[in-house]
């Protein structure tokens, strides 16, 4: 019979097991100062805990999950003495695992228990069970039974190890408290997680700069999503936007091998909180310490091994910005794995308010933008109403009633609170400012607070609510400092604030007390406020108290210096809202460091009167000018702005124009709002009378892609427009509809004719014809550019056949990169993409671009003879066509005999440019081509180790020879094989021989090995040709030295320069006397 868990007992070699104090981890006498990890593992399984933990409390809320099918069960063998092992001991217990060293085999007579069995139902067993059965969460897909004895020490510690993450992970991911003073109403994060939007920026490489980003579907998406494939993701998020909570989701996930979530195969899961990690260097000794629990089982080492020959393995940085040493002189683990030195291949996800110093070129950048209207009333829905519809919709009609609340709720811990504050509170009011939401919000705090002191044997708190002011101080001194720390020990601010305020605070929810680990294994309780916001309220309070006394001097600059608007924005807003006349002072101050009444300056003009009316008079005179949102605007500007928007829709106030300027993103066709690059949304612009929409100018922005704005993105762009008169969208970024079908605009917008054009750098200005939903060209010869990407292509073909349609010229149409070839029985250009241009007929000038830069060459497109032709009289308005690239080979000459008489009397202007400083124009009389020297008169000519460019550069040598033209460089690139026996040629690797040139002037021969013989022949080929004054061998395996007797006497004579450069990028000289190396 079992003695009682409470009992003191032996463990096997004689060590004393843990009292019966709850905690079933080793104390100062378990295990790992002498209890085997054997022994351990069969006392836990008695004791009916998890590792090193107590029984943890049954979450009703908990889901039910299909993926909960494979779990580690242990428990004590079966009774029947068939099904027990002969050297079995009735004390070890059976445990599944996933057997990755041992053979797959059992004990004879041992069998693996399945949950499903035990219960008797469709159901599996709880995570915490009664009686002498023990489940353990695994994460495996198959599962083997094996008597725990049989298992090797590794697997034993791995187990170990998975299930101590679950047991920890459990207790953050159970507890969430959407609304902080209600301590007692904890959700499982699975029952209030909602997603914000989630975006990411689509470049090669990590930028800090402005770029465009992408909305991502789903968190889901973060380890799927092709374009964002990395083991280094960052997640950039302000405070409140849900990092943390996004990565208990992930945890949850884990946990539960939720069906479709990138954790479902995840076979270890680290999550780490920056914070709590002070003074510890190693990121296995943090792991150890924070993870496990005092006096884990598993050590350092054994977590290296673990996370190295994991299967899969996925680690977590929470919290960058609250990093204490990430500015620390001695290197830590975080540092190493930001630089690829540590965990190279194991994915790390990073989240943080701002990017760190460094980063590696590999890192991906992810950014959460907050809650949109649809996140919002999900969340309504599943954590505050259920399925009551009439509470929804009075939550929203509250927050339409509060504007100045939309880009305060967008942060989604405080909407959270709005939510849950609005739908409990019947005498939730209407705000005209953001402090007096505020205000009424802490008031709620304490009313709950008071009202849970008044029931019988609970603990009274008689704080004053007013009574704040060295709270206010502490806020203050921590954010104005120039790296602002929100973070205190339990005693630090116990002894600044006294006891009795800070438990009272504690319970209101303003304070949030979480247990770290220091180096030395140490515990200590930190403090820290459940929001950045709370920290600016009581700061600002702090400040009015400043400013606010009789004969102050205070320099506001001073006082300023290190709280940028940007950053503490609602310090500034509070301020002016906590007290008028204080709001008289900052108000000017910001309008002289701002250079005049800006957008952010007019909200803080708003909190000042208190009152929407107070700053109409300023909101009148920003809508009488251009409103300009501009992508590189911080994010704090454009909410401002956006704000101040809304504040003129909500009054009636028209806005002249308001310009986009490179930051329109698309039209929410759903929520009929206009979403910018930054994530942010205009969801009111019905007072806008001039939209202006500009982009990039899509050459200096890479292989960004194009803005498509479909027909439907058009009309809900009007029709949300209530007040619209034009609208304009400038630059090649966006690409809009060849038309708008007439049945699909509706009687209104016809009626209201509102301008609709664009102009892009092809030199066209489009303006729509809503008679015909037909755009109408105002240029009398437009240009067509055609780039690579593919959008672009479809919508050139389709306004190039409109217009060939029309008869409408086309000035220059312009292939950039994109031509492929000419199909002379289709009389088609085929494209990249395998697109054809077959509408040719009104091209006046054809301009086929190439690759033009320095580096590996594209691969050749030879243009024949037939296919220049054939294009020539595809084309019949044509009236010039050039070729610019290194990659184009055109015939060497046309003769006069093919050519048609109609193309000579024509007199078409044929050209080609490339690199080499050539301009070849081709001459109708005799077929061949006429070369033009550039303005710097260099000529060079490069041959490559394609057999198709040798013989072309052998073609193109002998033209310029025949014609007299210098070389200054011949450029043999991996094409140079040997000089022939006599030395009168050069042997190309395709075996296409050069003769002697009396026209170079410098040989240059790469990347081949030259032995000595060859080494000698090719001083004998520089011989014979009399102009070369430079041989230059570049990164070439060359002879050490050379017998002097060897080196031609004519070389000398001509004093010929011979140059080696090796691979280590140094210079070498040959002595040309001497016969051996030296720097020059």
């Amino acid at each position: 019979m079992d003695r009682d868990p409470s009992d003191d007992r032996e463990l096997p070699d004689g060590n004393p097991s843990p009292g019966g104090d709850g905690n079933l981890g080793p104390g100062r006498h378990g295990t790992r100062q002498g209890g085997s990890l054997m022994s351990w593992l069969q006392l836990a399984a008695r004791r009916h805990t998890p590792f090193g933990g107590t029984s943890g409390r049954g979450s009703s809320h908990s889901s039910q999950h299909s993926h909960q099918s494979d779990i580690i069960h242990i428990q004590r063998p079966l009774h029947r003495a068939d099904e027990i092992a002969p050297s079995t001991s009735r004390d070890v217990p059976m445990i599944e695992v996933t057997d990755d060293q041992d053979d797959a085999s059992t004990d004879e007579g041992m069998s693996a228990t399945d949950p499903m069995e035990q219960t008797g139902s469709g159901e599996r067993m709880d995570s915490v069970c009664t009686g002498d059965d023990w489940v353990l969460r695994h994460h495996s897909r198959t599962s083997l039974g094996k008597p725990l004895h049989r298992l090797t020490e590794k697997q034993k510690k791995k187990l170990f190890f998975i299930e101590a993450l679950r047991t920890r992970y459990k207790v953050d991911y159970d507890k969430i408290q959407p609304i902080p003073y209600i301590k007692d109403r904890l959700y499982c994060v699975d029952k209030v997680y909602v997603e914000g939007g989630f975006e990411f920026m689509p470049t090669e490489h990590v930028t800090r700069g402005s770029s465009s980003w992408e909305r991502l579907e789903s968190y889901k998406s973060v380890f799927s999503d092709q374009r964002i494939q990395s083991v280094r993701r960052i997640f950039e998020g302000e405070p409140g936007y849900g990092k943390t909570t996004f990565t208990l989701q992930l945890a949850y996930d884990w946990c539960h091998r939720v069906e479709g979530s990138p954790m479902q195969d995840v076979e270890v899961l680290i999550i780490l909180r920056m914070r709590q990690l002070s003074g510890i260097r190693s990121i296995y000794r943090a792991i150890e310490v924070y993870l496990l629990g005092s006096d884990p089982l598993v050590r350092e080492a054994d977590i290296a091994a673990i996370i190295r020959e994991s299967k899969s393995a996925v680690v977590i940085l929470d919290g960058y910005d609250e990093y204490p040493d990430q500015h620390s002189r001695r290197e830590t683990d975080v540092q190493r794995i930001l630089k690829l030195d540590l965990f190279a291949n194991t994915p790390v996800i990073l989240t943080t308010r701002y990017l760190p110093d460094y980063l590696a070129p590999i890192t991906k950048r992810v950014r959460l933008t907050g809650f949109d209207e649809i996140a919002r009333d999900e969340y309504i829905r599943k954590a505050v109403v259920g399925e009551d519809k009439v509470a929804l919709s009075i939550i929203k009609a509250r927050l339409k009633e509060n504007p100045v609340l939309e880009d305060l709720c967008q942060v989604p811990l405080i909407f959270v609170m709005f939510a849950h504050i609005a739908y409990e509170n019947q005498d939730f009011q209407n705000f005209k400012s953001v402090t007096e939401f505020f205000r009424y919000m802490i008031r709620c705090f304490h009313e709950h607070l008071k009202n849970k002191s008044k029931e019988l044997n609970t603990v009274r708190y008689s704080i004053d609510e007013n009574d704040h002011a060295a709270l206010d101080k502490l806020a203050f001194l921590a954010i104005s400092q120039e790296n602002q720390w929100i973070t205190w020990s339990r005693e630090e601010i116990c002894k600044q604030l006294g006891q009795d305020f800070y438990k009272t605070y504690l319970a209101l929810g303003i304070f949030v007390e979480e247990e770290v680990s220091s180096y030395n294994s140490s515990r200590e309780v930190k403090v820290r406020f459940y929001h950045k916001l709370f920290c600016e309220w009581y700061a600002a309070h702090h400040i009015v108290h400043i400013l606010s006394q009789p004969g102050q001097s205070v320099s506001l600059k001073e006082l300023f210096r290190h709280m940028k608007p940007e950053d503490v924005q609602y310090v500034y807003r509070f301020a002016c809202g906590l007290n008028q006349d204080v709001g008289n002072s900052i108000v000017p101050y910001l309008q002289r460091s701002r250079g005049g009444l800006d957008r952010f300056t007019i909200l803080c003009l708003l909190e000042k009167s208190g009152d929407v009316k107070g700053i109409l008079g300023s909101v009148h005179h920003m809508c009488s000018q251009t409103v300009i949102i501009k992508e590189g605007d911080n994010r704090m500007l454009q909410r401002s702005t956006i704000q101040l928007l809304d504040i003129a829709a909500g009054h009636g106030i028209l806005v002249s124009s308001l310009h986009l300027d490179q930051c329109f993103s698309n039209f929410d066709v759903t929520n009929t709002c206009i979403v910018l690059k930054s994530g942010h949304r205009l969801t009111n612009p019905k007072t806008v009378e001039v939209l202006r929409v500009s982009g990039r100018i899509r050459e200096t922005v890479g292989d960004s892609k194009g803005i498509e704005v479909t027909r439907e993105v058009l009309l809900g762009l009007f029709q949300t427009c209530g007040s619209l008169k034009e609208i304009r969208f400038e630059g090649r970024e966006f690409l809009l509809p060849h038309s708008v079908p007439t049945e699909m605009i509706p009687p209104t917008l016809k009626t209201r004719k509102i301008i609709v054009s664009y102009e892009d750098t092809r030199g066209m200005i489009h303006q729509l014809n809503w008679d015909d939903g037909h755009w109408q060209t105002t240029t009398s010869e437009p240009a067509l550019r055609i780039s690579q990407e593919v959008l672009d292509q479809q919508w050139a073909l389709e306004e190039l056949a409109r217009l060939t349609t029309d008869g409408i010229p086309v000035s220059c149409l312009h292939l950039d990169q994109c031509f492929s070839k000419f199909e002379v029985t289709n009389a088609c250009i085929v494209l990249t993409s395998g697109l054809r241009v077959t509408n040719l007929k009104t091209v006046k000038v054809l301009h086929v671009g190439g690759f033009t830069g320095r580096g590996t060459i594209p691969s050749r497109i030879e243009v024949t003879r037939e296919e220049l032709l054939g294009l020539l009289q595809t084309c019949e308005t044509l009236e010039e066509i050039r070729f610019e690239g290194r990659e184009f080979l055109l015939p060497h000459s046309v003769p006069a005999e093919v050519i048609p008489p109609t193309l000579k009397t024509r007199n078409i202007m044929v050209s080609y440019e490339d690199r080499r400083g050539m301009i070849h124009q081709l001459n109708w009389d005799d077929g061949q081509w006429q070369h033009q020297i550039t303005a710097d008169g260099y000529v060079r000519v490069d041959i490559f180790q394609e057999e198709l460019d040798q013989q072309w550069g052998k073609k193109e040598l002998a033209v310029l020879s025949a014609a007299g033209v210098s070389i200054n460089r011949l450029y043999l690139g991996r094409s140079f094989s040997n000089i022939t026996d006599n030395t009168q040629s050069i042997i190309l690797t395709s075996g296409c021989t050069i003769p002697v040139l009396h026209t170079v002037q410098e040989l240059w021969i790469r990347y081949t090995e030259v032995d000595l013989e060859k080494f000698l022949r090719i001083l004998a080929y520089t011989k014979e040709c009399t102009k070369i004054a430079a041989l230059v061998f570049g990164y070439c395996k060359v002879p050490d030295e050379v017998d002097a007797k060897m080196i031609p006497h004519l070389l000398k004579r001509r004093r010929v320069k011979v140059y080696w450069v090796p691979k280590t990028g140094e210079g070498y000289l040959l002595d040309l006397g001497a016969g051996n190396w030296k720097k020059p």
